[in-house]
């Protein structure tokens, strides 16, 4: 028992920001800067390096450590999974900014630092891990029957109105209920000693990822228009990520517009009309993955169903592409188009926009974004078969409209290097 204790103190205080600032810079900055002492003072190259290296590994350490903090906070993320691609992707900015910079920098110091806060920072994520499960109390009124739904969090019940002796108790009610005056003072308590206190609804969606679509739900904004800033700056950065990346992907389309041509008769591209931006219909383009028949049906409208797993009509070529998801490479001429951006809800086929449309009275408002090559349903839930999974995927698409940010973008991307290297959700 007093083992348990310790060990979840031990948790809780290596879970603060601090504390984890402080043992990775330690590691990651400190020790390694031992290798540097003949250094210091030299007016030699490796001691003008000196300074660069080591400010260089501190902005990369404090980076990494909030990127993967940040992104953790989303539903379905640990952060122990995205450690490796956050200090990686810190320490590789860091040093293309000083060897684009010309400054002078010590490549054995920045391999020792990226090396040890890379194992500091997976062992903090690991110890958190195994003992920081998320505990809730649960207000048993009102509309709670959702929360089974979350099997990963422990969740205690409360039987009477009184504020749990847990310090760190987080407390989850229906708020919409009229609770009586004795629960409803508890929650007030509760409040004003500091302890978090969420509505079922709002919870559920941190925990799955899916909003509810039995209604139009307001952003943290209080507005159904997503945040305006960031939709600008989200242009720009598409367009910069464009220019920027067209030197690496061209010879990439060049060889697989060549190998989808060798591989069986028809046309290198795919274009179909989808729904996009603002509800006004695209000509999307990807690489053809299917074989073109003489048949009355034409692949246009075969695309038009559900692919099924491992369908006849895809080639081998085709397999490949669609594993990876190198076939929606050519969809970066719609991003420079303005018609798409690289993160967002997938676009749909004409015939399947409408018919939603009828169905849902506010399906519309998920062309209030632009539609994106990856989106959080390409990365949670995959290719999608059935009219449940359909459904399930609009609540993915509705979670990423209400948290249209930054932060979420970021995430998506990295899960979406993880998607391509497991061929998760492959079709």
């Amino acid at each position: 028992m007093m083992r348990d204790q310790v060990s979840r103190h031990m948790g809780t205080v290596v879970e603060r920001l601090r504390v984890q600032l402080a043992l990775t810079l330690l590691c990651g900055v400190l020790l390694p800067s031992l290798l540097l002492i003949p250094y210091w003072g030299e007016e030699s190259r490796a001691g003008r390096g000196v300074t660069y290296s080591i400010v260089g590994a501190t902005a990369a350490i404090i980076v990494a450590t909030l990127v993967a903090r940040r992104v953790s906070s989303f539903p379905g993320t640990r952060a122990f999974t995205y450690i490796v691609p956050s200090y990686a992707s810190a320490y590789s900015l860091i040093l293309a900014g000083l060897f684009l910079a010309r400054l002078d920098y010590n490549r054995l110091f920045l391999s020792v630092s990226f090396a040890l806060s890379l194992m500091i920072a997976l062992a903090i994520a690991l110890h958190v891990t195994r003992n920081g499960r998320q505990r809730f109390y649960v207000v048993p009124f009102g509309r709670t029957e959702r929360l089974r739904e979350a099997a990963s969090v422990e969740w205690i019940v409360l039987t009477e109105p009184t504020v749990p002796q847990d310090p760190k108790a987080v407390i989850v009610a229906d708020l919409q209920h009229d609770h009586d005056d004795a629960w409803a003072r508890m929650l007030a308590v509760a409040a004003v000693r500091g302890h978090e206190v969420y509505h079922t609804k709002v919870l559920m969606e941190s925990l799955t990822g899916r909003v509810a679509m039995d209604h139009l739900s307001e952003n943290s904004f209080g507005s159904l228009v997503p945040n305006l800033a960031y939709v600008h700056a989200k242009r720009m950065l598409d367009v910069i990520g464009v220019i920027a990346l067209a030197p690496l992907l061209l010879p990439a389309l060049l060889a697989i517009a060549l190998m989808v041509k060798l591989s069986s008769p028809g046309p290198v591209f795919f274009v179909q009309e989808r729904m996009g931006y603002r509800g006004i219909p695209f000509r999307m383009v990807k690489f053809r993955t299917m074989y073109v028949r003489d048949d009355a049906a034409t692949e246009a409208a075969r695309i038009e169903a559900m692919t099924r797993s491992r369908d006849p009509r895809i080639t081998r070529i085709g397999h490949v592409l669609r594993r990876s998801r190198m076939d929606e490479l050519p969809q970066i001429w719609n991003v420079l188009r303005g018609e798409m951006s690289w993160i967002g809800p997938r676009p749909e086929a004409i015939p399947l926009s409408r018919w939603y449309e009828g169905e849902i009275p506010f399906y519309l408002y998920r062309h209030i974004v632009r539609p994106g090559i990856s989106g959080w349903a390409q990365v949670n839930q995959g290719h999608v078969t059935d009219i449940a999974a359909v459904t399930a995927k609009l609540n993915y698409d509705f979670y990423y409209i209400k948290n249209f940010s930054a932060w979420l973008d970021v995430l998506i991307a990295l899960k979406t290097v993880r998607t391509i290297s497991n061929g998760f959700g492959a079709r």
